[in-house]
């Protein structure tokens, strides 16, 4: 998702038709029965803004328009979370782009592919495809320390409670790559513009994270790395990213199956990493020696 565009993968947005939340009638959570068989889903939108530093000073507002414009199909996204007591699937719906017939070849190297999340097994399981190669990343789900705030607000039908976290960029951004890694894995672009002092410890970039969710559907689940709340999340805001719920379905007719991704080769979310890095490596040297050439 990051380009040398875009600051982060991360979104900030707001909508007009937030309270809007299109809704089902609840089954009765307390029953035990109910709980084994019921699935939900969710889905969410996301848009964002650019933030284009000192290269976008350059530019007038009417090329940040074209910008803009240009990179809308990576700026607006629709996913859709499936999910039962223990297990979710989160995956992008590409219906947009395939609508728009927008495509955009770089940016999905660094999107979150399929994802499965079991919060009984604590395991996470999710498919990448990097430069046309298949990777299965497993790995242990994103710890989070929440603190549970008393704060609440509406989202369509639903009375959401606040919660908040402070995480590793890197570790929600994992899947994706800033030309910044080349230099310190944990240095922001602001900081690596910057001169430091290199007897200094390099520190740790932290994504402040604002959730709120629903004990009115108490499941643990969530989008992308979010998990652990005593309700699902219906919207989460980390650094400039906010992910909005805006049609929530209990029980559908058609159940769909709960099935984490089996292709690929097999790393762990360091190791994948470490993979895009050393990809991203040969990449500059090969365009510096054509240059020299």
């Amino acid at each position: 998702m990051r380009s040398l565009l875009l600051k982060s993968s991360f979104f900030i947005f707001s909508f007009l038709f937030a309270n809007n939340l299109d809704t089902v009638e609840l089954r009765n959570f307390n029953d035990d029965n109910t709980l084994q068989e019921f699935q939900g889903q969710a889905t969410y939108i996301s848009k964002s803004t650019m933030e284009l530093g000192r290269w976008g000073a350059r530019l007038s507002e009417e090329q940040k328009k074209q910008v803009k414009a240009r990179l809308k199909n990576r700026l607006e996204k629709k996913y859709i979370l499936t999910f039962n007591k223990e297990e979710a699937l989160f995956y992008e719906d590409e219906k947009l782009d395939a609508m728009s017939g927008a495509t955009d070849s770089w940016g999905k190297n660094f999107a979150p592919g399929k994802q499965y999340k079991n919060v009984k097994s604590n395991e996470q399981i999710q498919n990448q495809e990097f430069y046309g190669k298949q990777f299965l990343v497993k790995d242990n789900l994103q710890k989070i320390e929440w603190q549970l705030g008393k704060e609440t607000k509406q989202i369509g039908n639903y009375t959401c409670f606040k919660a908040t976290a402070s995480i590793p960029t890197s570790d929600l951004t994992w899947y994706d790559f800033s030309w910044s890694r080349l230099q310190n894995p944990n240095t922001t672009e602001e900081e690596s513009d910057s001169k430091s002092d290199e007897t200094q410890e390099p520190s740790v970039d932290m994504t402040e994270v604002e959730a709120w969710y629903s004990p009115q559907i108490p499941v643990g689940h969530g989008p992308l790395e979010y998990w652990g709340l005593p309700g699902l999340i219906l919207e989460v805001s980390a650094g400039n990213t906010t992910m909005l719920c805006t049609k929530v379905v209990i029980n559908p007719e058609d159940k769909v199956e709960i099935s984490a991704p089996e292709k690929g080769k097999i790393v762990s979310k360091q190791e994948y990493q470490e993979t895009i890095v050393e990809k991203m490596k040969e990449f500059r040297n090969n365009r510096m020696g054509r240059r020299r050439g």
